[in-house]
């Protein structure tokens, strides 16, 4: 049998690139992942925080529009968890006001930075983020955050179905265990948008002028 990499190739992999207007999306980065001893913790988003404060800061520093998500759930019931947290009840961590659903303090949002809560995993699904994106005139969306093979991912697949150019910056994104992380990395650069570097995303910051790449 062949490799993967040798079985997509020539059918699955080709680049998008980026476009003229980027924004970083910042997904989840919350203490329930990077607390010891926390259900949903995990490793890989523990080195995810510490590689995107520099990439949080390029976009900070160039202009590049930064929003962030979390996840909070508002129902003592949670009702408004639906079926997913019948699947997955762990997320239930994640009600408001718990120490578990707060910002990552390397990572936190700044003042004027846009916060969408969400319930789901993807960022899109019930959130204003596309229509935020489009009155904003983004057309490339750079994902960093949590995890790979959940927020992120799906995330990649309804950027892209929204008609964005999806960046998933490689260093930047985390899960509790390394194969679906890299299964998903995988996926995503081969079907939904570009798998890219740290310094490529933050080289392309640096150029952002307003206007184009």
């Amino acid at each position: 049998m062949t490799s993967a990499t040798e079985n997509y190739a020539g059918v699955w992999g080709g680049a998008i690139g980026f476009g003229k207007r980027p924004s970083l999306i910042m997904i989840d980065f919350m203490k329930g992942y990077t607390t010891a001893g926390s259900p949903l913790f995990a490793p890989g988003v523990v080195d995810a925080v510490l590689a995107s404060r520099d990439l949080l800061n390029s976009a900070r520093e160039n202009g590049v529009p930064v929003i962030h998500t979390d996840i909070r759930y508002f129902d003592p019931d949670f009702r408004d968890g639906g079926r997913w947290l019948e699947k997955s009840p762990v997320m239930k961590n994640m009600k408001v006001g718990a120490p578990l659903a707060e910002f990552c303090d390397e990572v936190a949002p700044l003042d004027g930075e846009l916060v969408l809560t969400k319930q789901y995993a993807s960022a899109f699904f019930g959130t204003s983020l596309a229509s935020t994106l489009y009155a904003l005139e983004i057309d490339t969306i750079v994902l960093a955050g949590c995890s790979t093979s959940g927020c992120i991912r799906a995330s990649a697949v309804d950027g892209v179905q929204h008609g964005f150019r999806v960046i998933v910056v490689r260093e930047c994104v985390g899960d509790r265990h390394p194969e679906p992380h890299e299964a998903n990395l995988f996926d995503i650069d081969s079907k939904y948008g570009d798998v890219v570097a740290r310094a490529e995303a933050m080289a392309k910051f640096e150029k952002f002028s307003g206007e184009n790449l």
